[in-house]
Order: structure tokens, then sequence, then C-alpha cells
């Protein structure tokens, strides 16, 4: 993932409202943070006089913040807006970013921004590592991979997988192996293959279902 255009301090973009109570708080706080370097660049727009840029947003409510690659919404104070810069720009602040949607049953927002960016699909793997991760959260990560199944942005990520695929946790050596089969690419039978002589019987079951469905796959 490229860093932002100035370096180290991500730039934001505030949409707010005449009438919103909570929005004069969150920009005196994002300007603060622009003093002090934290953000390099601060644009905020008044949805009242350009209700476009909402719109081509598909922003419906304000406060609505961009700080790097994170969108937020909502009210967030001075130490949660720079905590979220210093990681804006980065896969796991990202992960961070997605995990919160995920959690909040926000699904088609983190699946949104990685149809627009795909690169960001490989900051969903950080959520399949994380045994500690909800069910709702683990399945929401699930539904973003299959959405991708078979596409460059996947296939790209198969070394990671691979990886992941000798995790300690067997819940995640079995998610693992599920989305190599989802990749297409017969890269992954080595790893499929390790891992059908497993010593979790899920784990076996899986692997061995995703080399069926690598069968017609040639090296």
């Amino acid at each position: 993932m490229s860093p932002s255009v100035s370096g180290n301090a991500p730039d934001a973009l505030l949409l707010l409202s005449t009438h919103c109570p909570h929005c004069p708080a969150v920009l005196a706080a994002l300007a603060e943070l622009v003093k002090q370097g934290v953000i390099g660049r601060l644009e905020a727009v008044n949805l009242e006089r350009h209700p476009e840029v909402g719109q081509a947003l598909g922003v419906r409510s304000v406060p609505w913040i961009r700080i790097g690659r994170v969108e937020l919404s909502g009210v967030h104070g001075k130490a949660e807006l720079a905590a979220w810069a210093a990681k804006a720009d980065s896969e796991a602040g990202v992960a961070d970013w997605f995990h919160q949607l995920l959690k909040e049953g926000q699904l088609p927002r983190a699946q949104a921004a990685i149809e627009a960016d795909p690169a960001l699909l490989a900051a969903v793997l950080p959520i399949v590592g994380n045994v500690d991760a909800s069910l709702n959260v683990r399945l929401g990560a699930g539904a973003l991979l299959e959405q991708f199944a078979g596409s460059a942005a996947l296939r790209a990520l198969l070394p990671r997988l691979g990886e992941l695929s000798q995790h300690p946790d067997a819940r995640v050596r079995a998610d693992a192996c599920h989305y190599l089969g989802l990749t297409a690419d017969a890269a992954a039978k080595p790893w499929l293959e390790a891992r059908a002589k497993d010593d979790d019987d899920d784990v076996r079951e899986i692997a061995a279902d995703s080399l069926q469905a690598l069968g017609g796959v040639s090296m």
C-alpha cells in the first residue's frame, strides 16, 4: 500500500453541515491535528453547499471523515482521530478499520472499499489470522474473500494464505485452505496437499475439498 503524498502524515476529508451539532468539535480536532503535523492536509466540505460530494461518496450522515484510506462516520475525539491517522495508510490500520466495519455489520462498506482498490483485499488477511476475532467478524472476512474468488487480487495473496495454512490454530488453517481453493491457482496445490495430512479432521476435509476444486487446474 502506497504512503500518502505527505509522507507519514495522511490527508483528511471532513464532510459536515451547517446544522450538525457535532461537526464543529470534529472540525476543531482535525484542525488541531493538522497544526501538529499528524494530518498533512484537511479539506472540509459543507454538504448543504456541495451535496454532490456526499452523493458521490455515498454519505448520508455527518460528520463523516476520511483519513488516508480509512473512512469514519459519527463523533470521534482528537485522540481517536490521531490514532487512526497514525495507521490510516498501513495494512494494519486498514485491517483494524475492516474489523470495526465487520463487527458493526457493515460488510458492504468494506466490500465497496476493496472494489474501489483491490489491493486492500490484503488487509483482510490479518483478520483471518486473528484467533480472537468474533465469529461474525471472521464470517465477514470470509465473505469478502469469497467475493473476489478467482480474482488477480486474491491470487496475489496466495503465498500469505499458504503461510496461514500452517497456523497453530486449526480454525485458521481450515479457513486458509478454503481460501486457497478460491484462488483457482494451481500454485495452491502444494499447500493444500500438506494440509490433507493435517492432524485436524476439519482441516483435512477442507483441504481435500479445495484440492478437488482445483483438480482441473494444471500446474
